[in-house]
């Protein structure tokens, strides 16, 4: 029978039948998924074949793993010449971000974004905590929203503590697969509760030596929205590792530069030190964003040589 990865945990998955009912279940043997190497051979997401098992302690076994339409993965943390698929066939992700307790840098928003583009995901980002922002915070969450929007990723502004906004991002929700993402003590766990007030998911406070949130959530895990649709809760990601890409192929996934890169002299321009290059006037004519371009050197930087 078919079912759905709804949580995994290691060697054992919790899968969810069309018709609702909910089976532990092993995998049978060794996967090869679309020649994708991966740390996780089955992902929350995954539509899976499953024979039962055993139907009074109800597990069953996964013999066939079809297809993936997308997917979203990370550098492994264990090795990082592996990745670890985070969640699979999703239609958007949604990634939680603050500009105090904590404090989410541009550069790791950009980096999210990159990953998203590679996988052909739309990606929505949510500034949280508004209730504590003061006109520092405001100023800069508008000019971020500009900066965003204008190269077309949809941005909002909530307390989900203060359930402000909370409505039109259940909106953007309502019947698509969503994957919530974002650094720990953003406030996903919050609003996961908010969605799933049963479910009285654990929330910390902010380190308070560090800045950085701590982690409340150890394995990813989907959840269906009683509005219709699902959401993917991911453990809180420190540092998004980008696996397999080149150098060369970094400007492609930033749109507004995307746009460009016809225009420059050369094809393999880098936007480096190139004469002639449509992605650094553009950048010295205030007509793209100097905080994306650093981004974009950046993360050109974290490839390694070899890699290109």
């Amino acid at each position: 029978m078919k079912a759905l990865v709804y949580k995994s945990t290691g060697s054992w998955y919790v899968v969810k039948t069309a018709e609702g009912k909910v089976y532990n279940a092993r995998i049978k043997g060794i996967f090869k998924i679309d020649g994708i190497t991966s740390t996780n051979p089955l992902a929350v997401g995954d539509e899976v074949d499953m024979e039962i098992e055993n139907e009074v302690e109800d597990t069953g076994t996964i013999t066939f793993i079809y297809p993936r339409i997308n997917y979203v993965a990370r550098t492994s943390p264990r090795n990082k010449n592996q990745r670890h698929i985070i969640a699979s066939n999703l239609d958007q992700a949604l990634l939680f971000a603050t500009l105090k307790d904590p404090k989410t840098s541009t550069g790791f928003i950009d980096r999210f974004l990159v990953a998203c583009e590679m996988y052909h995901l739309p990606a929505i980002i949510v500034f949280n905590k508004c209730d504590v922002y003061r006109k520092k915070e405001l100023d800069k969450f508008k000019e971020i929203k500009e900066t965003y929007e204008a190269i077309g990723y949809k941005v909002l502004l909530t307390s989900i503590a203060k359930k402000q906004g909370l409505k039109e991002v259940e909106t953007l929700l309502q019947d698509k697969t969503t994957l919530l993402s974002g650094h720990s003590g953003v406030g996903k766990s919050t609003f996961i509760n908010e969605l799933f007030p049963e479910l009285s998911l654990k929330t910390q406070e902010v380190s308070g030596w560090s800045g950085k949130g701590l982690h409340t959530t150890t394995f990813a895990e989907m959840f269906d929205l009683s509005f219709g649709g699902r959401v993917i809760d991911t453990p809180g990601i420190r540092e998004l590792g980008l696996s397999d890409v080149t150098r060369q192929e970094i400007s492609g996934y930033f749109p507004e530069m995307k746009a460009l890169i016809n225009d420059c002299q050369f094809n393999n321009c880098m936007h480096f030190n190139e004469q002639e290059c449509a992605v650094k006037d553009a950048v010295n004519e205030g007509k793209l964003s100097p905080e994306r371009y650093v981004s974009y050197l950046n993360i050109v930087d974290s490839i390694k040589e070899n890699e290109w």
